[in-house]
């Protein structure tokens, strides 16, 4: 048998091991290095990385390298920190001490562990390096408490456990009697007592630990507050909604449930479900510098290593960690060059590989071989993230409630009254706008061609529709900077594919928002930061504060997008003075502002002038639609994108040109016969379509009002008296919001169709930041005022019953 290399002969992860092991006693070996049950997860881990592939990618110029990167406004020399580890004094005295120091020498950030043996204030003073606290759940919620508050003053983040009620049952330390020896004691817990870890877990660990901790957690501290332990997308999505600041992708190193999944298994589903809304890291099973590319290429942001540092604690102390630490981030950076990445932002799903490119390599367990079962069978996991993700499911979910329940009524559609529309105004709209053609010289030939052949692709209406803006909207642009779209979700798409070019690029949204613009987002694998909307809505200045906290993260917010006027979900109109502050800081801070707002004019509410109307630094893109002030089936859109693009040999263009660049690769051109009919109608209106739909949107006015004044009666003397409930009035549109005493989630949605005839959407929906979880949001569009007011009375009853569950 060889003999275990010296310290500084130790060139892998995997050499580390053998070294540690002559270094530690059998009992204390084993407590690190075994794993709960038959170890199953503990070995899935490690054979998750090995079974990992990697694409070369060649004639690169990676000359300059560069694994750096910014997490929650602090650098990291790479993107890897210190996995939180319980009694490190077990390696050596210095224990934590030296491991933070070790890591400050790297440039790399700590997690310290709630058990740690050492005292938090002596970590501070030796740390150079960002330190988290990783923190247990203690059923005296006291210590939790003082826990929090020593991490306040010390740490830079909490990192809540949410994997362990109690300690995995571990064989290893069952057989050898593991009892931590007297000295042994974590420190920030005086009054503990742990010589068995397992007993004191099922003694002082909160086993009735729940989503609502979180809440309470947020109470104590204003620290980002990350979750370890998650393994699904669905958990993930769940703690979105309880507002968390990060996720890290963990099954406690093979430590708790045996037989759980790889993490590097689950990370794509999480990564996938999460849609950047968060950042996501995971820990276990990494050992080399190609197994954080690969966890990167998953979706990950960074990763925590763990038993490794604890090895090299054993042998080397300091200089150890640092030891093991750098030859991570060696191997990293070696990596990234021989697959062609020259920064951590370049490092993505293409360059991973399946083994089946591995020659006279047969297929080995978690690997994909083929895109299809036998039969044409197509795996989940092989389409794009985006699919897996449950925003996209959200519409899908509320067609099947009305589908099964056709007699009850709908609070969830956003569509115009049918009873408003003429069929035999289409054909007169179409001959209208041809007589205007030819009025205007257009041969038969060419009206012809008008109707029956593509087209441009910026589409045959840019005057027409520049005509109406200037005079409905006051808005005065060319007609070359706008593109006609195949609806408004056909302009969203293709304005965020020409405008998000970096991973580093972000999209900031009002929260909560249009769940158009976040699927459309999340379809292009742009990351969303959601900035929380008020009760006066969005505000100029928590927009300034999420742009400085994105770059400060590294990462560039590029656009923000809105809907000033009655928006869909909140039915909230944002102020004059707030429109103002808003195109400033748009100003100030470079970003562009995507303005979308459809409810404008089919309100009888005094109109605010349009973000657009007030650019004069042409800041914002108007996404626009016919769909609400002319007829949805028409499905015609529009981009206002006046914008200046330079490129390299200094020559200038629109961005209206390129969008339609991008368009011309999905629906090459917009159907003709809906632009003719949407053209002719601005034509016969003599392009007032505001004062057109005067007696539309008198109609949404009175369904409006009725639902507001059914519910106040409902409040007083009905159903509704004396619940905790409460809802906002908008000035004009389609929506208003309505929150209640229970979760407003999709199993209550179904119990109110079910049982009490309506429906409703849940706001969660809408929310990208996490929140939402008490609150509806009504439709008034699609209902007669009396209609809508028996609805009101469903639904009266319906959170009667359900606030009644909730006591109960």
């Amino acid at each position: 048998m060889n003999a275990p290399p010296r310290a500084d002969e130790v060139f892998t992860l995997r050499e580390l091991e053998d070294l540690a092991a002559a270094h530690m006693s059998r009992e204390v070996w084993d407590f690190v290095a075994g794993g709960a049950g038959e170890e199953r997860t503990l070995a899935a881990n490690l054979a998750a990385f090995d079974a990992v592939r990697l694409r070369p990618r060649v004639l690169r110029d990676v000359s300059s390298l560069s694994s750096g990167i910014e997490l929650f406004g602090r650098s990291w020399a790479a993107p890897i920190a210190v996995a939180p580890m319980g009694f490190q004094t077990l390696a050596h005295a210095d224990g934590e001490v030296a491991t933070v120091q070790g890591a400050g020498d790297a440039g790399l950030p700590v997690v310290v562990s709630t058990l740690a043996g050492k005292p938090f204030a002596e970590l501070a003073a030796h740390a150079t390096s960002p330190l988290w606290l990783q923190l247990y759940c203690f059923r005296d919620r006291a210590v939790t408490r003082k826990l929090v508050e020593q991490a306040t003053e010390i740490f830079e983040a909490i990192v809540l456990t949410v994997d362990a009620p109690f300690l995995g049952k571990r064989l290893r330390d069952l057989r050898n009697g593991f009892r931590l020896p007297p000295h042994i004691v974590p420190a920030n817990l005086p009054d503990a007592r742990v010589d068995s870890p397992a007993q004191h877990s099922r003694a002082e660990f909160d086993t009735a630990l729940d989503w609502d901790a979180l809440a309470w957690l947020r109470t104590l501290t204003d620290l980002p507050i990350l979750v370890k332990g998650i393994l699904s997308g669905a958990d993930a999505v769940t703690a979105l909604e309880y507002g968390v600041d990060g996720l890290i992708v963990s099954n406690h190193g093979g430590r708790q449930l045996d037989g759980a999944p790889a993490a590097l298994d689950a990370l794509a589903e999480v990564s996938a479900a999460v849609g950047g809304r968060c950042s996501v890291l995971m820990d276990g099973g990494v050992r080399r510098g190609a197994d954080v590319l690969a966890a990167l290429a998953t979706g990950a942001q960074a990763v925590l290593v763990g038993r490794p540092v604890f090895y090299a604690l054993a042998t080397d102390q300091r200089a150890g960690v640092r030891r093991v630490l750098d030859i991570l981030v060696e191997e990293l950076t070696e990596t990234m060059a021989l697959t062609g990445a020259t920064s951590i932002a370049e490092i993505g799903p293409h360059l991973l590989a399946t083994p089946a490119a591995a020659r006279d390599e047969p297929p080995r367990r978690n690997t994909v071989v083929a895109t299809t079962q036998p039969g044409g069978v197509l795996r989940k996991s092989d389409l794009h993230g985006s699919l897996s993700d449950p925003l996209l499911d959200t519409m899908n979910f509320l067609n099947e409630v009305a589908e099964r329940h056709p007699d009850a009524i709908s609070f969830a559609s956003g569509r115009p009254l049918p009873g408003s529309f003429d069929i035999e105004t289409v054909l007169t709209h179409i001959r209208r706008y041809l007589e205007h053609l030819d009025a205007k010289g257009a041969s038969p030939a060419q009206l012809r061609d008008v109707l029956y052949q593509y087209g441009p692709t910026a589409g045959h209406i840019r005057d027409v529709i520049a005509d109406w803006l200037r005079k409905d909207e006051g808005i005065d642009i060319a007609p070359e900077s706008v593109v006609v779209t195949v609806g408004c979700q056909e302009a969203m798409i293709i304005t965020l594919r020409a405008l998000f070019a970096s991973p580093r690029d972000v999209l900031l949204v009002a929260d909560p928002c249009y769940v158009g613009i976040a699927g459309a987002a999340r379809l292009l694998d742009i990351p969303i930061t959601a900035v929380s909307e008020g009760e006066r809505g969005l505000t100029a200045s928590d927009v300034a504060a999420a742009v400085a906290a994105e770059r400060a993260r590294g990462r560039n917010p590029r656009a923000l997008y809105l809907v000033p006027d009655h928006a869909n979900p909140s039915g909230g109109t944002l102020p004059l003075e707030e429109r103002a502050a808003l195109l400033e800081v748009a100003e100030r801070s470079g970003i562009l502002i995507l303005e979308d707002s459809p409810y404008r004019l089919v309100s009888g509410a005094a109109r605010v002038p349009s973000l657009k109307a007030m650019d004069h630094g042409r800041r914002v893109v108007l996404l626009g639609s016919f769909a609400k002030t002319a007829f949805p089936g028409a499905r015609i859109g529009f981009a206002v994108a006046d914008q200046e693009v330079r490129d390299e040999s200094g020559r200038t263009g629109l961005l209206a040109d390129e969008l339609a660049k991008v368009k011309s690769m999905i629906t090459v051109n917009t159907p003709t016969l809906s632009q003719a009919a949407i053209a002719g109608m601005l034509l016969a209106c003599d392009f007032g379509l505001a004062d057109a739909n005067t007696e539309s949107a008198a109609h949404y006015d009175a369904t409006l009002r009725a639902v507001v004044d059914e519910l106040a009666r409902q409040a007083a003397g009905g159903p509704l008296t004396g619940l905790d409930v409460s809802w906002n009035r908008p000035s004009g549109g389609f929506f208003l919001t309505l929150d209640v005493p229970f979760r407003a989630d999709d199993a209550a949605l179904d119990r109110s169709a079910r049982e009490f005839g309506v429906i409703w959407t849940p706001m969660a929906y809408f929310h990208h930041g996490g929140g939402g979880t008490h609150c509806m949001r009504l439709s008034t569009s699609y209902l007669t005022p009396a209609r809508a007011a028996e609805g009101v009375a469903r639904l009266a009853r319906f959170i009667a019953s359900e606030a009644g569950r909730a006591r109960s």
